[in-house]
């Protein structure tokens, strides 16, 4: 790029940024000297290549969505959590609140997440473990009570059962007085990852592919500024994949997804910006920058390019962080506070748009409230004392993190195209992408993959190539044991006894003519969101919805494979 180039592109960002709201706060560094909102090539040079890199807030978007970085509005805090049950999490969601948290991120247990009520046989033992049970709206309710559900923004971290879920939030929300068209938030509803890496599936593909396409249209019409999708790399890393792999397999899934939504006739400009994405942000500080880099740029051209968007907001990859859980380590646990602090800088010189730091027991059990303050104090100091939000994209023209950005977007590129190449030369009823995710996904292509780049790494470590501090080096210490979170069998019980008292004072026979009308909309080509709502509104269970589906659809068996 010539430098009459450069020199156009800094005039547009500087409009843009004179245009823009910017907080009220102090620009400067430690000491008191004043820095630029964004640093480019000198003036009245050239810069090859540097369409590549561009300015804040315009495309190809490598260094943000925005002209101000984070001096217009920093990243949102969402700390995720959930434990016990909705009377329990809804007191931590007051302390996050209270504490200077910006948003919900909720936390569901094992059965919630594989659609089981806390009665179901197969929940046992499980009830309130991993994060809260939730088995109707009234559970939904207690989770927010006291909470303005139109006020706070709200993400709930589930795939299988995401849309009964979202259906009781909706409720919750009704219940309160809540004005619905005007809710905000995040729910993930990723079915595709489910299958790649995580394994919370309740249907084969097409059931959850139809339940999701409902929920894009009804969320397109109804609830505009809430994402119906959060399509999520966080758990394909965590299963070990490496950097790249991770971005190319969470942006191929979000392609699959705008393939739905153009199959369902709907307008990519229109649909495309209720999309949101989940990463992982690991260890390799600068590896971990320029994925993030590259993720926004991939998206913005894919979009624009491939599926025809023509908004600016249809190309802007917004996405939530959470730092790494994988590399955590039960050895030396108080380490953990120095890797979340890493890893949470890396995804905020990445552009996150909110973030979700780890506790340091988080290896043990769930956290306790001790160690939940420390991650949430992790981001307000970075977000308040280290000067980190003064300058957009300060690692830009860095010929190290721009090498990084360009080599993790050049692996991501050949791995769309093995996928794409997965799905033969026959057109799919929703699109190529998505031809090719099902069919990687059913010779189990995904899971292999992954697997084999986790085997390089634990190699590396037991040889000792890779380091982990506390595990196979430096291992001695002077640390005493944690003090951690344990869930009494009581929650279960008690959860128990509210579901069988809410049965019994229910509609039994409203229950089942609700639950039998959404599945018969489920045979037709109807929306099925209305019907799963008036089936929630009468107190159907969240297992009782689940199995009515279940025995309409039948239930994925992943193929055993050698």
């Amino acid at each position: 790029m010539n430098a009459d180039e450069i020199a156009a592109g800094r005039a547009r960002w500087q409009a843009r940024y004179d245009a823009a709201r910017k907080r009220d706060a102090d620009f400067t560094t430690l000491s008191g000297m004043p820095v630029e909102p964004v640093y480019g090539p000198p003036e009245g040079t050239a810069y090859p290549g540097f369409e590549r890199i561009g300015w804040p807030g315009e495309y190809p978007y490598t260094r943000g969505l925005h002209p101000t970085g984070y001096r217009g509005r920093t990243w949102t805090i969402r700390q995720f959590a959930g434990f016990g049950n909705a009377r329990q999490t809804n007191e931590r969601y007051k302390m996050i609140l209270g504490a200077g948290g910006g948003g919900l991120s909720v936390a569901f247990d094992m059965p919630t997440l594989m659609g089981r009520d806390s009665d179901d046989p197969q929940a046992l033992g499980e009830v309130g473990h991993c994060g809260v049970a939730i088995d109707t709206a009234t559970d939904m309710q207690a989770l927010f009570d006291g909470i303005d559900l139109a006020g706070v923004t709200t993400s709930m971290t589930i795939s299988g059962p995401a849309v009964p879920v979202f259906c009781m939030y909706l409720v919750a929300a009704e219940r309160q007085g809540a004005d619905l068209s005007k809710l905000d938030g995040t729910l993930q509803t990723d079915i595709f990852k489910e299958y790649i890496a995580q394994k919370e599936w309740l249907f084969d593909p097409e059931p959850h592919l139809r339940l999701i396409g409902d929920l894009m249209e009804y969320c397109a019409a109804e609830i505009p500024r809430y994402k119906p999708l959060s399509v999520s790399g966080y758990h394909i890393r965590e299963a070990g994949s490496t950097a790249a792999q991770e971005l190319a397999y969470t942006l191929a899934d979000g392609f699959g997804y705008v393939e739905l939504g153009r199959s369902r006739g709907l307008d990519v400009d229109v649909f495309a910006p209720g999309l949101s994405f989940f990463f992982d942000s690991h260890l390799d500080f600068f590896e971990e920058i320029a994925k993030f880099r590259a993720a926004r740029r991939i998206w913005a051209r894919w979009l624009r390019d491939v599926y025809g968007a023509t908004s600016e907001k249809a190309l802007w990859l917004r996405f939530h962080t959470q730092t790494a859980g994988v590399s955590l380590t039960a050895q030396q646990p108080v380490n953990n506070v120095v890797r979340t602090a890493v890893e949470a800088l890396a995804a905020v010189l990445g552009g996150t748009n909110s973030l979700h730091t780890n506790a340091l027991d988080e290896t043990l059990a769930l956290p306790t409230d001790s160690s939940a303050e420390i991650a949430l104090r992790t981001q307000q100091v970075l977000m308040e004392e280290i000067g980190v939000t003064n300058v957009a994209d300060p690692l830009g023209g860095s010929w190290y993190v721009e090498a990084l950005t360009d080599r993790i977007e050049a692996e991501a590129e050949e791995i769309f195209a093995r996928i794409r190449a997965l799905g033969g030369e026959g057109p799919h009823a929703i699109g190529p992408m998505t031809s090719g995710i099902l069919r990687g996904i059913e010779d189990g292509w995904f899971t292999g993959q992954i697997a084999e780049s986790a085997f390089v790494y634990q190699q590396a470590l037991e040889k000792g190539d890779k380091k982990i501090v506390g595990v196979n080096c430096h291992t001695g210490t002077a640390a005493k044991e944690l003090e951690i979170l344990r869930i009494s069998h009581e929650v279960e019980l008690e959860q128990r006894r509210a579901l069988a008292e809410r049965k019994s004072a229910r509609d039994d026979a409203g229950v089942r003519a609700a639950v039998a009308a959404m599945v018969a909309v489920s045979r037709t080509g109807e929306n099925m969101i209305p019907a799963m709502l008036d089936a929630v509104r009468a107190e159907a269970t969240l297992g009782e919805i689940c199995d009515a589906l279940r025995a309409e659809w039948g239930v994925y068996r992943e193929p055993a494979r050698f």
